[in-house]
């Protein structure tokens, strides 16, 4: 009765159908089955296998094959020394509770379920520093009738990692990821990679994306054990190999940085004495001082700096010596006009030792100097006993002639115009032994300069080619 109301109330299109599919099912023998049938049989077989490891005999290790892909590198952060990775994670092991036979259930040979019933490896990250909260939730899993457990999701890791930033920025990093049980040692579950090295780095290569900042150059996976406390784990470790991409760097750092060491150098060959000079290198130190700032914010707290700070610490060093030299002869330049004798130890050691080593040529030494200062004061003194030779001689004259008058006219003019020339001749050496002390000065300032010109050229040279060896090399 109840069959034949049904059949009153549907579709005689409907009931046609119905007949035809249970007439076809009737005469193929073919079973119909569904995935809640093979749920419900694996439900009843698993139903005390979920609190415990999924093995008849306690004895035996359970398996846990581990594999992951590089999907690419979200964040490498230099100051932290943190790297955070986005990856494809694949976990496989056997639940020998879980298995059946698929001709059983219509050649069904695997099933997806929720894994809130299954037992599932303790597996922790060694150098995760951050919760996973922030990786999509997944939370299915694919049962093979064999009994195999794979559970396959993507995943965001935070972790640590140990950075050599010496070459920056053509560093190349080396992080790892160590994938192991917390709790279950090594008579529980051994962990193994699924596939070898050069597969897993072959998987990642094809994958990865780049952010612009860091580039793949290669992945090994290893499996090892570990003694903690007296009890023994298994491990599988991926080897992650990356590589800065230096182009920011070299357009925001490097390329500034040569600038102002090329504009410092050139500042050395403004005139001395002015100011022009002095200023403009103020002016470079605070711009490379900036530059020094911006690369500490770059780079991480360590006991093994990079050597580009290092470069950019000598030229700042390199640059305040230039500076200071350059007061020191703005100083020099100044004491000639106060001071117009030069000391001794500046003649001796500046002007004739330190001359002599930086070949700078200078005006005859300074005992030449003296020798013709004494020759020009004997001439001088000569022509003075001339005079008065002279201006006794009229007197002589006179007693020897007492017949003749006093001077002419003419004779006392001469006379008057002699005084006047030897006066003038006794200035102009006065005004020549100033102009040889300010120019003694001047020589000994330019001396100074190159000094610190050729120290800054070596310095700068000697670091440019540490700097490409370590680079390149």
């Amino acid at each position: 009765m109840i069959r034949s109301s049904i059949l009153t109330k549907m579709n005689p299109y409907n009931i046609l159908l119905l007949f035809s599919i249970i007439q076809w099912s009737a005469c193929s023998g073919e079973t119909i089955c569904s995935y809640l049938d093979l749920a419900l049989n694996l439900t009843y077989k698993n139903i005390r296998g979920t609190l415990v490891r999924p093995v008849k005999n306690w004895r035996n290790s359970t398996i846990v094959y581990i594999d992951l892909s590089l999907y690419t590198v979200v964040n490498l952060d230099t100051s932290l020394q943190s790297l955070t990775t986005y990856i494809w994670f694949l976990m496989e092991w056997k639940n020998e509770f879980l298995n059946w036979d698929p001709g059983e259930f219509c050649g069904i040979d695997t099933i997806i379920i929720p894994g809130e019933d299954l037992w599932v490896p303790d597996l922790y990250i060694y150098e995760m520093t951050e919760s996973d909260d922030k990786s999509p939730v997944i939370p299915y899993f694919i049962i093979s009738s064999d009994g195999i457990i794979t559970e396959s999701k993507p995943l965001r890791i935070v972790s640590t990692c140990n950075l050599d930033i010496f070459k920056f920025p053509f560093d190349k990093q080396t992080c790892y990821l160590t994938f192991g049980p917390y709790v279950h040692s090594v008579q529980d579950i051994i962990m193994l990679p699924k596939f070898n090295s050069s597969q897993v780095n072959s998987n990642s290569q094809e994958i990865f994306v780049s952010k612009g900042d860091w580039v793949l150059l290669d992945i090994s996976v290893s499996s090892m054990t570990i003694w903690s406390e007296g009890v023994e784990y298994s491990q599988v470790i991926f080897e992650l190999i990356i590589k800065r991409a230096p182009v920011v760097y070299i357009i925001n750092l490097i390329i500034p940085s040569c600038f102002l060491v090329l504009l410092d150098v050139v500042s050395m060959f403004i005139q001395m004495g002015t100011g022009e000079r002095l200023g403009f290198k103020i002016t470079v130190v605070l711009g490379f001082s900036v530059l020094l700032l911006i690369l500490n914010d770059m780079l991480p707290n360590s006991d093994n700096p990079a050597v580009l700070g290092i470069f950019c610490c000598v030229c700042l060093a390199v640059m305040v010596i230039s500076t200071v030299g350059s007061i020191a002869t703005s100083y020099m330049l100044m004491l000639s006009e106060t001071h117009p004798n030069v000391p001794a130890w500046i003649q001796v050691w500046v002007m004739r030792r330190l001359a002599r080593v930086l070949c700078f040529k200078i005006k005859p030494s300074y005992e030449d100097t003296v020798a013709i200062k004494g020759e020009v004061n004997a001439s001088f003194l000569g022509d003075t006993e001339d005079r008065k030779l002279r201006e006794k001689t009229p007197e002589l004259q006179e007693k020897k002639h007492p017949q003749k008058g006093k001077d002419s006219l003419e004779v006392k003019l001469l006379k008057r115009l002699l005084v006047e020339i030897l006066q003038i001749h006794q200035e102009l050496i006065l005004s020549k032994d100033m102009q040889d002390a300010k120019s003694d000065w001047y020589t000994a300032a330019q001396i100074v300069d190159r000094l610190v010109l050729i120290i800054y050229l070596i310095i700068v040279v000697i670091m440019f080619a540490v700097v490409i060896s370590v680079w390149v090399t």
